[in-house]
């Protein structure tokens, strides 16, 4: 086994002091066929989540290293929202694949490996993992089930992209794809705005089923309707409307580019 990450986990956090460390140790939890690198942002949390970061870290640093997991950590000076934390993630990672791995602990991290092993085994360049796309039955929360169909039904008619689940939070990427996209987003519009993306890009996109475990907004739940209104314009602005030049940067390697969309 060697030293280099073959999979970093972007870990945006924001006031998760009851879930993050059951997250994290989950994620440890995991049997990794291959070294991993948690790279953690905190958007400057308003509870204890810091600091019960950093004591995690000084307790759990030399299992870390014996298992090689590797940490980097950063805090935002001010909140400035899930997709500012995501996209410093993105520039600090060092991972062959990258996968958003959010600290509430909706999604499990056991999972993960399925979804990474078709870009590591080069059958696939990004991974959806949906919450829809199930063999057995799975509880969702009525409105937030509605909302996120709808959104993915309307991402896919702009976008041309054939998905069950856009919103979904486990979206797992090549690195020098997702580090040469010009992301923009501040809050929760990553999820569309990178989707509208990677649709212009000549790339294999898979869809594989996973599990998940709904909070409520009284278990610390963050987004809202606003953030659903916002979504209908990301979806709009980023598949129609977002120019070309400002949709890559120069590095993203010619194999991933459609000629009718290069700058």
């Amino acid at each position: 086994m060697t030293s280099e990450p073959a999979l970093s986990l972007l870990i945006p956090i924001y006031n998760e002091e009851d879930n993050l460390i059951s997250l994290l140790d989950s994620v440890v939890a995991v049997p990794w066929a291959w070294p991993i690198e948690l790279v953690l942002v905190d958007d400057c949390s308003k509870d204890h989540s810091w600091e019960l970061l950093q004591k995690w870290w000084i307790t759990k640093k030399d299992e870390l290293a014996s298992r090689h997991i590797s940490v980097q950590q950063f805090r935002n000076e001010v909140n400035r929202g899930k997709g500012i934390s995501i996209q410093k993630a993105i520039t600090l990672a060092t991972g062959a694949v990258l996968i958003v791995q959010d600290a509430d602990g909706e999604y499990a991290p056991s999972e993960i490996s399925a979804l990474v092993n078709p870009i590591l085994e080069n059958r696939a360049d990004v991974v959806f993992g949906s919450r829809f796309r199930q063999n057995v039955s799975q509880a969702h929360r009525t409105y937030h089930y509605l909302v996120n169909r709808i959104l993915t039904l309307l991402s896919n008619l702009a976008s041309g992209l054939h998905l069950t689940d856009m919103e979904t939070c486990y979206k797992a990427f090549r690195r020098d794809i997702i580090a040469n996209i010009r992301l923009k987003s501040e809050r929760f519009g990553f999820e569309p705005e990178v989707t509208a993306h990677l649709a212009r890009l000549k790339i294999i996109v898979w869809e594989l089923p996973i599990s998940y475990y709904p909070r409520s907004y009284l278990e610390g739940k963050k987004i809202t309707w606003k953030d659903g209104i916002a979504a209908l314009w990301h979806i709009l602005y980023f598949n129609w409307l977002c120019p070309r030049s400002e949709r890559f940067l120069p590095s993203l390697p010619q194999k991933y580019r459609l000629k009718k969309w290069q700058a």
